[in-house]
């Protein structure tokens, strides 16, 4: 790999890390006969960490997920549905999330302590436990360890979504290849504080579950937690990170040399699905990338960052190819965040907009040409400081309202 901390495993997947299988089937939660139902398996005990939606209205897969690492951070395996969150559903959707637990225990022949639950769809239905079951009881014939396993659970976990969501590298620890892989789903009710709506990640690196928790968070921070969609935050929000130890490294520890290298991998399968939830967000059409530099703080750039891609007026702009810088100004003065009124530059892409503030003369037709690709770039400098941030976000469309105004029908 010589200098480069990781290498991109193209055509990888959440199978790909030594030790993990999965599958997915169509049990009847869904209208159309995509799968609906899927696992991760691991044949070893592995660290596990999870963050979680910070909605008050969480839905009962989380509360079983936590309760579940809450046992000394192992997982054994990952068991979700999609067509029916799970969520508002009182008494009964809590039992209905332990008995896919306990069944998929059963059937896996594993602890039930040690398998997470997750869910994705429609809020306020109770799951047909009937059609869940007997999926979950076929579960274990499906299981594989290469890159059909990989995507079927990746089909198994989708909603809206558009395409199945990827990414996986692998690097070098103590000489032995260690590879992180991820899988996510996520297309409306997309403003994580957290993580996005479900995101899986798989590694064969040894590492213990407290040091996966803490560094999933931080990742989290500069991934999931900058992307938006709509603004909203789901009841569902969930990501899951599992380590097998197979790679046989010495166990990472942050004073561990190729530590850095770890992080900056699972950085970055954590930001490909981020950006590839936000280009995938309901009626999308364009990817928009907003990066500020020269804030007081990083906190600061990541508040006007995000601040940016969820205007609706700014999205709307993109949609129609305008290159109305107005909205972004907009946008910043309203951030919240400390920003010198005098000294903001703005760029589209490589397209000076605004220098010091002041409007700067610039070719319409070039910048609209721009604006009409499928990425968006939305360059500001605030010519202050230090802190910088990207975001990542769509444009907001007509086909936007149309899938929305119709989701349960």
């Amino acid at each position: 790999m010589g200098n480069q901390r990781y290498a991109i495993v193209e055509g990888g997947g959440v199978t790909t890390p030594k030790g993990f299988t999965a599958g997915g089937l169509h049990c009847g939660l869904k209208k159309t006969d995509r799968h609906d139902l899927g696992v991760i398996v691991c044949e070893v005990p592995a660290a596990a960490a999870a963050v979680y939606t910070t909605n008050l209205f969480q839905a009962a897969p989380l509360l079983v997920t936590k309760e579940a690492l809450g046992e000394g951070g192992l997982l054994r395996a990952v068991v979700v549905n999609s067509g029916n969150a799970n969520a508002c559903t009182g008494a009964q959707g809590e039992a209905d999330a332990r008995v896919m637990q306990a069944n998929a225990a059963e059937a896996l022949g594993v602890s039930k302590d040690q398998v997470a639950v997750a869910s994705t769809g429609v809020i306020g239905e109770l799951l047909k436990m009937d059609r869940v079951n007997a999926g979950i009881e076929k579960l274990p014939g499906r299981l594989r360890s290469d890159v059909q396993g990989s995507d079927d659970f990746c089909q198994a976990i989708l909603t809206t979504d558009l395409v199945k969501k990827v990414s996986c590298v692998a690097l070098e620890a103590n000489g032995r290849q260690v590879t992180i892989a991820g899988a996510a789903k996520g297309s409306g009710m997309i403003h994580p504080n957290m993580a996005t709506m479900l995101g899986f990640v798989t590694t064969d690196a040894r590492i213990g579950a407290p040091l996966l928790q803490e560094l999933l968070r931080e990742v989290t921070n500069v991934s999931f937690n900058m992307i938006t969609v709509d603004g909203d935050t789901s009841t569902n929000d969930m990501l899951v990170a599992m380590a097998s130890g197979l790679a046989e490294n010495e166990e990472l520890t942050r004073e561990h040399p190729d530590f850095a290298a770890f992080a900056d991998g699972l950085r970055h399968v954590c930001a490909e699905l981020a950006k590839a939830i936000a280009r995938d967000g309901e009626g999308a059409t364009k990817l928009i990338e907003t990066t500020v530099v020269g804030a007081e703080s990083d906190f600061a750039a990541q508040a006007i960052a995000k601040t940016i891609i969820g205007s609706s007026l700014v999205k709307s702009a993109v949609y129609g190819a305008d290159a109305n810088w107005g909205r972004i100004i907009a946008a910043i003065g309203r951030a919240g965040q400390p920003v010198n009124i005098g000294t903001v530059d703005i760029r589209l892409g490589d397209i000076l907009v605004l220098e010091q503030s002041r409007p700067i003369p610039f070719d319409e037709e070039i910048a609209l040409e721009y604006l009409k690709g499928d990425t968006v770039g939305i360059n500001v400098n605030l010519n202050m400081g230090s802190g910088q941030a990207t975001a990542w976000g769509c444009d907001l469309t007509y086909d936007y309202v149309r899938i929305n105004a119709a989701y349960r029908t």
